[in-house]
């Protein structure tokens, strides 16, 4: 499960730091891809053979399906963190998410997700009062 907020900096070369409390769960490598609300997805490889296999199992004669499919696969990247548990972010999905150097990384449970720094403050500002209002409707006699 991955918790938190962390702000690493994008460097000159599209590198990222994943946070360090899960950098040995991610060391084999990840795929990254595109998210909603302009983020990144970055899964690691078990979660991503889920996703994929859930994918798999829904009938492609839906049009919503195929397109879903599309645009996640078409812009999926595999990526293996380097020594200093930095991975790359590839020009196009930085573009996608508007990223340059302040990024925010959060933890999603099964996956993290890499935000430009403002527009996760942006989306984060919007979503105060529809998070205290929507506890029962998500989780209903949890909370």
């Amino acid at each position: 499960m991955f918790l938190g907020t962390h702000a690493p900096k994008l460097d000159e070369k599209g590198r990222l730091f994943l946070p360090a409390k899960y950098r040995d769960e991610l060391a084999a490598g990840v795929v990254i891809t595109k998210g909603q609300e302009r983020c990144l997805y970055v899964f690691p490889h078990d979660e991503w053979d889920r996703i994929t296999g859930a994918l798999s199992e829904a009938p492609v004669t839906a049009k919503s399906v195929r397109d879903y499919s599309r645009v996640l696969f078409a812009s999926a990247s595999d990526e293996v963190p380097d020594r200093q548990g930095r991975i790359t972010v590839p020009p196009a999905l930085r573009g996608y998410a508007g990223l340059q150097r302040d990024c925010v990384v959060i933890g999603a449970n099964t996956r993290l997700e890499i935000w430009a720094a403002q527009a996760w403050e942006t989306y984060l500002a919007a979503q105060e009062d529809s998070f205290s209002e929507a506890a029962e409707e998500v989780l209903p006699g949890i909370l």
